[in-house]
Parts: structure tokens; sequence; C-alpha cells
């Protein structure tokens, strides 16, 4: 019966999409699924072309959201990392053999043992390090960890020159302030750090005489951790401790000069300091002088001289980021530079910890350096402002905002220094506000611009109005450009009659916002997401940052194209685009020739009432609602991909080399199936001819021409009998129900004959007892 109740509910599971709408399955796929193999590359930018031959690496994503911060408090790594994996080195054990550090020979740190180390720690003040060998972040450390310990074991408490009370054979560090360092591996040794409450790793704790005292979280460099060792130095033994502290080695080291004086980070590197100081000055000095709560939104206010159109405000008294360096921002520093004036930055949110942080710390400061003069850079360190990156909701590091009078947005592109400066510069245009153009600029416009949306405004639009607008600027940045006009012609151009009216035009194909109320031309997300519906380019690029938005939910036309053959290139673009363009007349003339037939039977029915003089039928006929929309049915979406760039993943899932020539694919991501041949069998190639005769036969349903699978087995079984419950649901459904009353007949049928056999060995009796005396041999009264 176990069996049974099994089957039955497995069958439920691979059919249950008959009795639900089909969603996209987001599982753990293979390499085959566009998002995942566009998402899992280039760390830099797309014009870095030798980085393509790494971009599919399975399973890896792009570094969007690399480290994510705890619910508590910002760590380095989760607990349970992979877990201990055959063959893996333990990169955090010390070595058995000594080291030596200025010439003193320093023994192994110790390893301390899990079961142990109450045992271990019981004497004396003890830094432990808690650690996982697999944790990266741990591994990163361990050079500063070894040189730390080494310093501090072979320094001399009582200074060379002074006397001591002490013998000099007590003149060593362990045994004057009775001080050791330890480590403890969290992998082989896991009770014992869940004992002691090791929630990240890696994570630094003091114990004394066997005790919890507290636990170092700090800044993890040598300079941090040796600030937390001279504090508790200090209070075992007041005094002992140099005033104006020692000289740290770095990270390696084999020795330093313990007499020098400590190094102050003025003096170890004056220029990029004083840099920064001056950058910090200068931007203090343009700052407005009238503050606003940090919390509360300025207004940006537009700018032309049309009537009716508030002015926009004033610009900087002096050029932004004057010396090309990226600012160190504080707390302070950020409400009086950034929150609090119109003044436009770009700013990065990091801790010096995270390896994602370290690898975009150069091309940040180069990044710095291109936009000198042109738009302020600054950053900010969360392991310190800790407060200030909780308020500006920092949930990955590193996270890129765009700010401007208070508004912000978030920067989710690609990290190369082309793609950075390439968004800065289009983030630079926002700030005079939403710019005023006439027939002959908008006209001029579209030659470079693929995608514009187009406010319409008369001289009873007010100055609420415009405000609502300029808040939707920032979120437009490298998506497309928001334009403001009153002028005739382009008034006439596209048929406006009412005031204020939106718009988007790609290339040059109208769509409108339906919405006309006041309050709702208003609202900021109801038409910033009617803008994120629409701002994609008719036949836009395919890259990793809007896979998601170009494949999923759709029939995808997508051309898979070469740059290095130019002329072919801009002319398969052009065939892509205006078979694209082709399609969508002939859709959106089958939808309103289907709304008109609906319109003509609702016509034809009431007309029909009044002939036969039915009230009741009248009412019937007039209160049919025709509410059909062209989104109704799934939608048939262009793209292209540079076939060179991505020729690892397109080989691997489509099984199609770009070298081979251009080919077009039309990809169905929700069911992982695609289709790359006419129905005839020849590849569907680039040109309207080719790509207008096949998609038709693909949108039908059932398909008129056999789909590839993008998946594995296991995946293509499922999604098969997915797509066959949802084209056929009624046959599916009667055919899910005979299955089920076919399996439950079967086991009861199996359940008598059982019986049957059985009779002569058991007896039932119905009380609670159940079955007794199994094989009938006991004694029977």
């Amino acid at each position: 019966m176990r069996s049974l109740i099994s089957g039955t509910l497995i069958i439920l599971v691979l059919l249950s999409p008959v009795f639900a709408k089909p969603a996209v399955i987001d599982a753990q796929h293979q390499l085959n699924t566009v998002e995942d193999a566009l998402s899992e590359t280039k760390a830099q930018s797309e014009d870095t072309k030798a980085l393509a031959e790494d971009s599919t690496t399975k399973n890896v994503k792009l570094p969007q959201a690399e480290v994510n911060l705890p619910k508590e408090k910002i760590e380095e790594a989760k607990l349970v990392e992979d877990g201990p994996k055959a063959g893996a080195t333990n990169s955090e054990a010390v070595s058995g053999t000594a080291t030596k550090f200025n010439d003193i020979e320093v023994p192994p740190m110790r390893e301390l043992a899990g079961e142990r180390f109450d045992e271990d720690t019981k004497n004396g003040y003890w830094f432990v390090k808690h650690y996982s060998p697999y944790c990266h972040h741990c591994k990163a450390i361990a050079p500063t960890w070894q040189t730390l310990y080494e310093f501090y074991y072979s320094s001399k408490p009582v200074p060379a020159g002074k006397k001591s009370s002490e013998s000099d054979s007590l003149n060593t560090f362990t045994r004057y302030y009775d001080f050791h360092f330890g480590s403890l591996d969290c992998i082989a040794f896991g009770d014992a750090c869940t004992k002691h409450g090791v929630s990240a790793f890696p994570t630094f704790s003091l114990y004394k005489d066997g005790e919890f005292v507290k636990k170092f979280d700090g800044k993890k460099d040598i300079a941090g951790l040796s600030a937390f060792i001279e504090d508790t130095l200090e209070s075992t033994r007041p005094g002992s401790r140099p005033k104006d502290g020692m000289k740290l080695p770095e990270p390696e080291a084999t020795s330093v000069d313990t007499a020098a004086p400590a190094e102050k980070p003025a003096e170890k590197d004056k220029d990029p300091a004083a840099g920064k100081a001056a950058a910090e000055k200068h931007n203090e000095k343009v700052a407005e002088e009238v503050p606003l709560p940090a919390a509360e939104t300025p207004i940006v206010k537009a700018t032309s001289k049309v009537p009716g159109v508030p002015k926009k405000p004033k610009k900087p008294s002096a050029a932004p980021n004057p010396l090309g360096n990226s600012v160190s921002l504080t707390q302070e520093s950020f409400q009086k530079l950034v929150t609090n004036t119109q003044d436009p930055w770009f700013v990065k949110f990091y801790v010096p910890w995270c390896h994602h942080c370290q690898d975009l710390a150069p091309t940040w400061q180069q990044m710095a350096k291109e936009l000198q003069g042109k738009l302020n850079v600054g950053e900010v360190n969360c392991d310190v402002e800790v407060r200030l990156c909780k308020d500006v909701h920092v949930r990955a590091y590193p996270t890129i905002h765009f700010f401007k009078g208070g508004e912000r947005v978030e920067y989710d592109g690609l990290r190369g220094l082309g793609d950075l400066v390439s968004y800065a510069k289009k983030a630079l245009d926002v700030g005079g506000g939403v710019t005023y153009v006439d027939a002959d600029a908008f006209k001029k416009m579209e030659e470079t611009e693929e995608v514009i949306f187009v406010y319409f405004f008369d001289h009873a639009t007010t100055i609420e109005d415009f405000e609502a607008l300029e808040r939707l600027t920032l979120s437009l940045i490298g998506h497309a450009k928001l334009v403001k006009t009153d002028d005739k012609e382009l008034t006439e151009r596209f048929k406006i009659s009412t005031w204020p009216r939106l718009l988007v035009s790609r290339d040059g194909r109208p769509s409108y916002y339906s919405v006309l109320a006041p309050k709702d031309m208003r609202d900021f997300r109801q038409v910033l997401s009617w803008m994120q519906s629409v701002w994609l380019p008719i036949v836009p690029e395919l890259t990793a940052s809007n896979s998601r938005e170009i494949m999923r939910g759709k029939y995808v036309v997508l051309g898979i194209l070469s740059r290095e053959r130019a002329d072919e290139f801009v002319l398969d673009k052009r065939e892509i685009k205006n078979a694209a363009l082709d399609w969508m007349e002939k859709q959106t003339h089958a939808f309103q020739l289907e709304r008109q037939e609906q319109r003509d039977a609702k016509q034809l029915r009431l007309e029909e009432a009044e002939d036969r003089n039915d009230q009741r039928a009248v009412r019937a006929a007039k209160s049919i609602h025709i509410d059909i929309r062209e989104d109704d049915k799934k939608q048939v979406g262009f793209a292209w991909v540079d076939g060179v760039f991505w020729e690892r993943w397109i080989r691997t899932t489509y099984g199609i080399n770009v070298n081979d020539g251009e080919r077009v694919i039309i990809n169905d991501e929700d069911n992982r199936r695609y289709w790359d041949t006419t129905i005839s069998g020849a590849p569907i190639m680039p040109s309207r001819t080719s790509i207008l005769e096949t998609l038709p036969k693909i949108v039908a349903s059932p398909p008129k021409i056999s789909a590839k699978s993008s998946t594995g087995f296991i995946q293509r079984i499922f999604f098969g009998l997915r797509g066959a419950a949802t084209g056929h649901p009624w046959v599916s459904l009667g055919m899910l129900i005979g299955i089920v009353i076919g399996t439950l007949i079967w086991g009861k049928g199996k359940m008598k004959r059982g019986k049957k056999r059985n009779s002569g060995g058991f007896f039932q009796l119905d009380g609670k007892e159940g079955f007794l005396n199994g094989g009938g041999y006991g004694k029977a009264d």
C-alpha cells in the first residue's frame, strides 16, 4: 500500500501543471540555461575579450552579490562552508618546523585540539583564531596571523639598556605577559567551536585562564589585531607598552626595526592621503549651506525657459573630483557632501577583507582618475562606518551606488573599467534635469538612442508633475533617455491630444503609457514599473546583466552574430530588427482584428435580442465585457548575442559555432528548449524571410517543428511532461484521473488476493489487538 501511495504522489507531482499556470522552474540545472551561463562570467569589461574562455565556467555566478551580510553583524563567511573535501590541503595548519624573526627562532604556533581546549588554555591569556581550512577569508588572513605571532613572540618586553627586575631569561614576551597565540580548526573540532559561540570564519577570541574574555571585532589586518593585543597587554602590565606604539611588520616579513617609531599613515604614503584630504576639503567648500534631513527625499527641479517649467538647481561652484581620487567618506562627510547637496557622487561600499573588493580597488582608482574634473568619486569602508552602510541598506560587497540630491540608484552592471566609466558618463547627463527637446533635437537624438521616453506637457502642467518626472531620471541611467517637450510638430507626429502624456519611442515606434489621471501620472513606482517593461530596445544585445529580463517568459529570436565581420554584422542586425518590426506589426494587427471580432459578436447578440424584444437577453449582451490584451498570449522577443565572446556557452548549449557563419535560434527558456532549423530542416538564417516563415510554426500549439532540448535527460523528461500537461490540460486531467482510478483498483485487488492466501495462518480480532498469532502454529481454543 505504501508503494501504491508513493506512485500516486509521483504522478500528481509530475502532472501538477494541469491545475496551475506553469511557472519558471528555478532549480539547479546544467550549464545549458541562458541566465546561469551568461551570469557566471566576466568581472571586467565586455571589451576585455581575453576573459571569454573562462566566462562559462559551470555554476560560477557574476560577482554581482558576492559577499552577503549576515543578519546581526558584518562577518566574513558563513560558519558552514562546503565541508572537507577529499585530498584538500589544510592551508591554515602551521608547519612543524620553527621559523625565524629578527634572527630569533620562533617555534610553531600551537594548534589547539578541541577536546583539550579548556586544559590547554587554563593558564594565562590565549588569543585564538577559529578557522576553516576551506574558507578563503581564513586563507587570506593566515600570513598576517603568522607574522603577528612571530613579531610578538620575538619581541623583548624590557628594551635593551633598561634594567629589569627580572632575569634576562624571563625577558621574553610569552613569560613576561603570560600571553599565548593559538589556532583551532573548526572543521576538525566543530563541537568546540560551537561551544565557544563561533558563527563565522575566521573568528579571533581572547581567553584568560580558560574563560572567554571578548571577541575581536575590529579591522582584520595586522594593525587592527595588534591594537587589540596592545590594549590587553597594557591592562596586564600598565605602563609596559610604548606610548606611541611600535613599528609593525608587513605580512610575511621576517624582520622589522623594533627601535624605529611607529609608522603613521601620513608618513607611510603621503601623496594619496594628502590627495584625499585635499579632495574632502574642496568638496566641503562647495557643499551647499542649507542642510536637509538624511531621510528626506529632496526634490530635483527641471530646467527650461519654457513657461511653466521650474528652474534647475544651481551647479557646483567648482569642478568636481579635482585631483582624480576616490574620497574616503565617513558618516559625517557623507551627510555633508553627498546627502545634503545636489552634487552627483559615484560611491563604492566595501570591506577590506572582501576579495571582490580587493579586485575592484585598482579599477576603481583608475576610474576616479578618468573622471577627474567630471564626477565626484567616493568610497565607504563598511568595517568602520557600520551605521552608514546599514542606513544605505548595503547587503553585499562591493555595492556601488550613484547619488544625487539624496536620491540614489544601485549600479548592477559589470565592473570593468570601461563599463564603470561608461555608466558614470551616462549618469552625468542627469545632472541638468530632464532635457527639453524640439522636433529637430529629437530627430538628431533618434540617430544615436534606441529608446527614448518622451513627456508631453502644456501650459496647464503643474510643478508637482515636473517634480515627479525628475525622480525618474536616476532609475533610467544606462537604460534609456528621458526628455520633455511641448513642441507642436512632435505633438502632431505622435498624435497627442491629452496632457501630460508619456510615451516611449523605440526605433521610432511609439508605445503609450495608458494611465492618464494626474494622480497616477505622479505615481513614481507605477510609472517606473511601466518604464521597466518597455525600456529594452527592440533588438537588444544579450548580456549577463539583462539575460533574465530578455529570456524569461517568452520565445526569443536570438541572432548569433560576430563583430569581427563588420559588414555582415551591420546587415544581419538590420535584418533581425526589420523582422522584429514586421512581426510586431502583424501581431498588433491580429490583436486588433481579434478584439474587433469580439466586439462584432457582442453587437450581433445585442441586435438579435432587441429584434426579439428580449430585455433579459439585451441586458446579458450589454454585460459582456471584452477584456483581451496583447500580452495574454506568450510573447515573442528579439535579441542578438556576440557569438565570438560567448563562443563556449553557445557551442555547449546550442551546438553552434559562429565561425561557421551567423545563425539564428528561437529559444523557449521556460521549457528549456530551442529551434535552430526551418520547416525544411535548413538552418535559420539572420534574414526576414527565414525568421518570419519559421516563427509562426514554432509559436503554434503544438509547434509544427520539433524542438531540441537545452537540458539534461532528467530535466528533459520533466519539462516534456509539463509541456504536455499544459498544452492539453483536459486530456491530461482525464489521463490523470484514469491512472489514479486504475492504480487504486489494482491495489485493492492485490490486497484481496493477499488476504485469501493468508486466511489459514492468521485470525483477526475486532478489538485493539489487531493481527495475532502470525503463522497459525500456536494453541487455538
